[in-house]
Parts: structure tokens; sequence; C-alpha cells
């Protein structure tokens, strides 16, 4: 198995300007990218900040945003992943979609809605989990508050190797962030790449990064606290198999159903 090449972009976000986040957005890559990566990862809802506006925010699944994750990961010749909101059948969805550079997309629905914001008040839980694979790798996607919950994020079996997290996570909580994002990557025995946003939303709001990449062990691969970062960093595929070789106690984890 290959190692992978992950670029994360701690982004600051311009409260519901989707044309200015996806114009600082393409800036910032064109000149921070400089060499080849398997995938981009964006905070959650990168083109218009974590607003309750949904009915005003809100795109359909032809809309621009959309139109410019297929036209990004075509350029850059990789995946692009990052959250939006979704107009579909009459409600709304804080998406994260998975774009492939072939225009082909999966998205996984967020299922923890952030009640204390009222996010459950205004979007649509989606019930589905979602395990994609990149060359090999078998990556879980999950938006922000799905991190408080390791029973929906439980490693079963080991059926996935990155847990990849987009998030719009408050300075004030930046604590519990740090904390949950190591407990998730030993309890599952996977990586953790964790992309949050950083400055003041438009509820002035301060959010400062700690955006991060933990290995099964608990150690740090990569690790940003506050500014705008753009990086890029390898995984290594041998490193966690011999992590689950050496200490297989996925093996002796409790069955249970999800309801």
């Amino acid at each position: 198995m290959e190692n992978l090449k992950i670029t994360v972009f701690q982004a600051y976000l311009f409260w519901e300007n989707a044309d200015k986040n996806l114009q600082n957005i393409s800036l910032k890559l064109s000149s921070g990218v400089r060499e080849k990566t398997d995938l981009i990862v964006l905070p959650e809802m990168f083109n218009t900040g974590f607003t309750m506006r949904a009915d005003e925010m809100a795109e359909q699944m032809d809309g621009k945003t959309m139109q410019w994750l297929s036209k990004t990961a075509a350029s850059y010749e990789c995946v692009i992943t990052g959250s939006l909101i979704i107009k579909e059948n009459g409600n709304f969805y804080n998406r994260m979609i998975w774009m492939k550079p072939n225009g082909e997309y999966q998205y996984y629905d967020k299922h923890h809605l952030f009640s204390m914001a009222d996010e459950n008040k205004h979007f649509e839980a989606g019930n589905e989990q979602l395990i994609v694979e990149l060359k090999g790798w078998k990556i879980r996607l999950a938006i922000c508050y799905d991190l408080r919950f390791p029973v929906w994020l439980r490693n079963k079996n080991a059926e996935y190797d990155i847990l990849l997290l987009v998030a719009s996570w408050p300075d004030k909580r930046s604590s519990h962030w740090r904390t949950l994002i190591h407990a998730r990557a030993v309890e599952n025995q996977t990586y953790v790449v964790a992309v949050n946003r950083v400055g003041h939303d438009g509820n002035q709001i301060y959010h400062s990064g700690h955006s991060m990449c933990i290995d099964p062990y608990g150690n740090t691969v990569y690790y940003k606290p506050e500014d705008e970062d753009l990086y890029t960093f390898s995984i290594n595929y041998p490193e966690l198999e011999k992590i689950r070789r050496q200490f297989p106690f996925l093996d002796d984890a409790d069955n249970f159903n999800l309801n």
C-alpha cells in the first residue's frame, strides 16, 4: 500500500460569502500546493462559515460550489473534500462532499447536529455512515460535532484506516477538540485527520484552528494552532499495519448495533 499525501487547509472563512471564500481558497491553493497531493481537505461549511441561515445560503447539487469542487479536483488531479449547505427535496443538509478528479463524487450528511446552535432546527440529520477509498486506504468521513460520539465513529472490525473530520470548532472548547481527537485515534487504531477553521465568524465566535493529524499511537504527525495554514504531509500504511499487529486490541472489542 502506498503512502498517502494529504494537504489540509486551515482557512479563514468570510462570513456567508461563497464567492469570496472560493476565490480565497483557489488563490491559496494555487500559491501553496507545490507538490503532487492525493487529497485536499477543507473545513466544515468552507464556502459560508457555520451559518444557520440555510434557506439563504444553501446550494443545489449542481450549484456553483459543486462545480468549483469538480474543477479544482480535476485541476490538481486529486480528491478534494469539505462540507457545505445543500438543499435537496425540501430539506437542508450539512453535506461533506468527496469529489474525485473525474467529477464523480460521494457524500456524507452530518449525523450529529449541534443543538446548542440550533443546527437541528435548520438541518436534516443524515443517518448513513460513509467509508470511501483512496489508493487502497479506507477513509471514514465525519463532521465536527460527530467527534463527541465514539459509538458512531467506532472502528468495528478495523473497517477504516483514517477518520477524516472537517469542523468549525470554537476556541473556547479547543481543549475538548484536542483531547477527543487523540482519543478517537488511539481507541480506533486509526489515523485521525481533523481540519478546523480560524478567525471570528459572523456571530463573533472565535476559532483557533488546532487542525491536526494524529497517528494510531496518539503521536502527532501534524498540528497547527492559530493562523491560516496550508500544509502537506504523508502518512504511512505499513506503520498502521505494524501497530495493529503488535497490539491487536480491536479483536477484543464489544459487538453492538446502532439503532
